[in-house]
C-alpha cells in the first residue's frame, strides 16, 4: 500500500484548498456545490433524533436507552440508526436483515419509500440500511436504497456519498463513481480524511481502467465471485460469466489475427474490436509484438504473455493433467492474484469444452 501514499497526498493537497476556500463562498441553494453540505453536527442530529423518538415512543425506559446511545463514541449515523431501531420495530428488523450475513435483501424495503413516514425516519433509515448493505458487499440493493433519498437530506452527507461511491466503483460504474467522489470532495465541508483518502485511491485507480483488458476481466471475475458468495448464481451472474469467457476467446482470436496479418490488423473486421492492436479500447497493449531487444514475447514481471496463452490453448485438449498443471504454473508465475484467477478460470472452462 505504500505506493499509493504519494498519490493520496497529491490529490488531497489539491482538494484541501478547494474545501477550505468553499467555506468562504456562500451558496445560493442548500443543495449546490462548493461546501454547501456539512459534516454531521452531533448536537443537531441528537436534537432531531430526540424529537422523532418522542413522537413515537416516549416512556422512561426508552429515554434511558436513548441517552446511553448518544453518550457513546460511535459515529453519528450509527447513533441515529440505533435510535430508529429503538423507536420503530420495522426499522429494527430492516437493519438487522441488512447486517445478517446469511441473508441478502433483493429489494428496497417499503418503509424507506413510505411517504407517510417522517422524512427524518425515511432519509436516515435509507442511509443506515444502504451503508450496512455496502459493508456486506450487497452493492446493487445498496445503490437502490441510496437512490431513494438525497445526500442533502441525511444527517451525514459524507457517509452517503462515500458509501455510494464504493458501490459504484465496485460495480464498475465509473462515471457515477467519479461524480459521487467529486461531490464528496467538493460539496461536503470537512469530509473525514478516511473518506477522502479512500475516495482518492478509487479515483486514481479508475484512471487506469481500460475497456475489456485483463483488468476489466479481473473486476468482472470479482463481481461474479461476490454474487456467488451471496448465492446469486442466476441469469445476471451467468451473463457476466459468459462475457468474461467471450472476451478471453476474443483475445486469443486477436493474437491469431495479428499473426495472419504479420503483426497488424486492418479495420476490415479481422480484429474483434477493429483498429490496430494497442489502439483499440479493448486491446491489451501487452499483446503487441515486441522488438528483438525485448526477447521476442517476453513480458514485464507479473504480466500475462498472451501469445503463450494462445499456444497453450491450442494444445490444451491434448495435454495430460500434469502437463496442464505445469503449464498453468509457468504461465501465471508472478502474476497478480486477480489476473491469475482469470487465466485459471479460462482454462477450466476450456477443459470442459475439450472433454
Amino acid at each position: 500500500m505504500m505506493r499509493w501514499f504519494p498519490v493520496v497526498a497529491a490529490i488531497l493537497v489539491v482538494a484541501g484548498p478547494v474545501l477550505a476556500d468553499s467555506e468562504k463562498k456562500p451558496s445560493k441553494k442548500e443543495d449546490s456545490s462548493f461546501g454547501s453540505m456539512k459534516v454531521p453536527d452531533a448536537a443537531e442530529a441528537q436534537k432531531q433524533a430526540a424529537a422523532w423518538l418522542k413522537g413515537v415512543k416516549d416512556d422512561a425506559g426508552t429515554q434511558t436507552k436513548f441517552k446511553a446511545i448518544w453518550e457513546s463514541d460511535r459515529p453519528v449515523i450509527d447513533k441515529v440508526s440505533s435510535t430508529l431501531a429503538l423507536g420503530d420495530a420495522d426499522a429494527a428488523k430492516l437493519l438487522a436483515e441488512a447486517r445478517d450475513a446469511d441473508a441478502a435483501p433483493m429489494e428496497v424495503p417499503a418503509a424507506i419509500r413510505d411517504k407517510k413516514r417522517p422524512a427524518f425516519y425515511r432519509d436516515n433509515l435509507a442511509l443506515a440500511y444502504a451503508k450496512a448493505l455496502t459493508l456486506r458487499k450487497v452493492y446493487e440493493e445498496a445503490l437502490e436504497a441510496f437512490a431513494a433519498v438525497k445526500a442533502e437530506d441525511v444527517v451525514d452527507p459524507s457517509a452517503y456519498l462515500f458509501h455510494k461511491a464504493v458501490c459504484e466503483y465496485e460495480l464498475m460504474l465509473k462515471d457515477r463513481a467519479d461524480d459521487s467522489i467529486s461531490r464528496l470532495i467538493v460539496d461536503v465541508s470537512d469530509a473525514p480524511q478516511r473518506y477522502l483518502q479512500v475516495a482518492a485511491l478509487m479515483a486514481y485507480d479508475m484512471q487506469t481502467w481500460q475497456e475489456k483488458d485483463l483488468g476489466w476481466i479481473a473486476r468482472k471475475m470479482d463481481n461474479i465471485q461476490r454474487r456467488l458468495d451471496l448465492k446469486r448464481g442466476g441469469k445476471n451472474t451467468q451473463k457476466m460469466q459468459k462475457e468474461v469467457l467471450v472476451r478471453l476467446d476474443e483475445m486469443i482470436k486477436e493474437l491469431e489475427n495479428q499473426s495472419k496479418q504479420g503483426g497488424s490488423c486492418p479495420n476490415g473486421g479481422n480484429c474483434p474490436n477493429g483498429g490496430q492492436p494497442g489502439n483499440s479500447p479493448g486491446q491489451d497493449r501487452s499483446s503487441s509484438p515486441q522488438n528483438d531487444t525485448q526477447g521476442g514475447t517476453a513480458n514485464k514481471p507479473g504480466e500475462v504473455d498472451q501469445r503463450k496463452v494462445k499456444e497453450i490453448a491450442d494444445v490444451w485438449g491434448k495435454l495430460p493433467e500434469k502437463e496442464r498443471a505445469r503449464a498453468l504454473v509457468e504461465l501465471t508465475r508472478g502474476m497478480p492474484a486477480k489476473d491469475r484467477a482469470v487465466i485459471e478460470q479460462y482454462f477450466k472452462e476450456l477443459a470442459k469444452k475439450t472433454k
